[in-house]
């Protein structure tokens, strides 16, 4: 499919109140010019103005940007041997007299002071942050087709690693025998560092897999995702390889219900806010409410995290083509943690779950 990154620029020239913007490598460069550059110690900068879309980057880099006609960008290179001054003096002529507006939650203090001392009026600057993560959070339908194939993969994934898994195996080893089977399935790599966690370690709510064994009858929380076209998938579920005790099935059936009614009330119209209070009231209602730490969900695309937040109070109104997780828990110290997340896109009528595998202990 061909995506139209021309439109995609003007949308922020629409959007952002400013004359210019400035991004650097990461989930917004990838959106809105599909062009992969790293975030390093050479400084790359791309600058969005009226007059055009221009970028300082290494000669090294200069490459791809020849491949992408469709840009219409210029480039000022600098090599490893004279350095990077001269490049952000020459863009800094494009801004004189211009008002500023950076990519505020990935651009570091390095190239905003390059920036500066380059000459560009930096003290008037506005953080272009968020109305950026606001254009990428409504999906069109081909970015809604790679994130429910990377549900696809991640699902036959686990199916895979649970025919394997027994009590004994350490977290590690599950863990390995997990991301091989993503591979397997055709992911291009883990969407972030796989978790499993078994036993009271489940209670953790962003652990790390270790040398713990997989105990009989105790918790096994697996919560990681699959790569396709650079969308990931974010899915968590909790298993008991054994039989679990009354404790654990109570919370279980706590999260399993917060997890159903979050899922039955998601629709357009519908506040953020209003979804994770569904959610929370059945697990404030099982009495566990001191128990479920963190918020019930967060918006899914290139950067794994982003818009919309699903957490109390937030007032912003679902709306079709918004994808985010579901994924309330409840994590008691003393005996493990318990998870549900699924991944929902809104629809013109409803939310439909992207995420199809089994919620049952």
């Amino acid at each position: 499919m061909t995506i139209d990154y021309q439109a995609r620029l003007q949308k922020i020239l629409d959007t952002v109140a400013a004359d210019a913007v400035a991004f650097v490598p990461g989930a917004n460069m990838l959106y809105f010019t599909g062009l992969h550059l790293h975030l390093s110690e050479r400084p790359t900068i791309a600058l969005l103005t009226r007059q055009g879309l221009f970028f300082i980057m290494p000669y090294l880099e200069m490459l791809k940007l020849e491949q992408r006609p469709d840009l219409a960008a210029q480039g000022f290179a600098w090599s490893d041997t004279d350095g990077y001054a001269g490049a952000f003096q020459q863009a800094a002529a494009l801004l004189r007299g211009q008002r500023l507006a950076v990519d505020g939650m990935t651009m570091r203090v390095f190239e905003w002071l390059a920036l500066a001392q380059a000459g560009v009026d930096v003290s008037q600057a506005v953080d272009a942050g968020q109305a950026l993560l606001g254009i990428r959070a409504i999906k069109t339908p081909q970015e809604i087709a790679w994130l429910k194939r990377a549900n696809e993969i991640a699902e036959s994934a686990l199916a895979a690693t649970l025919a394997r898994v027994q009590p004994g195996m350490t977290e590690r080893q599950i863990a390995t025998v997990l991301n091989d089977a993503l591979n397997a399935a055709g992911s291009e790599g883990p969407a972030f560092g796989t978790i499993v966690l078994t036993g009271p370690k489940s209670a953790l709510p962003h652990g790390s897999p270790d040398e713990r064994v997989l105990g009989a009858d105790e918790f096994l929380l697996i919560d990681f995702g699959a790569l396709h076209h650079d969308y990931p998938s974010d899915i968590t579920r909790t298993f008991c390889l054994g039989t679990p005790s009354a404790e654990m099935r109570r919370i279980y059936e706590a999260v399993y219900r917060a997890n159903a009614a979050a899922r039955a009330i998601a629709r357009p119209g519908i506040t953020c806010g209003a979804v994770d209070a569904a959610a929370r009231h059945e697990i404030i209602a099982a009495g566990y409410g001191d128990y479920f730490t963190h918020r019930t969900g967060h918006g899914l695309g290139l950067s794994g995290h982003e818009l919309p937040q699903v957490a109390a109070g937030v007032e912003t109104v679902l709306q079709p083509g918004m994808v985010f997780t579901i994924e309330p828990g409840i994590y008691l110290p003393h005996l493990g943690g318990v998870r549900i997340e699924d991944d929902m896109v809104v629809t013109e009528t409803g939310c439909e779950s992207l995420t199809t595998f089994r919620r049952e202990l």
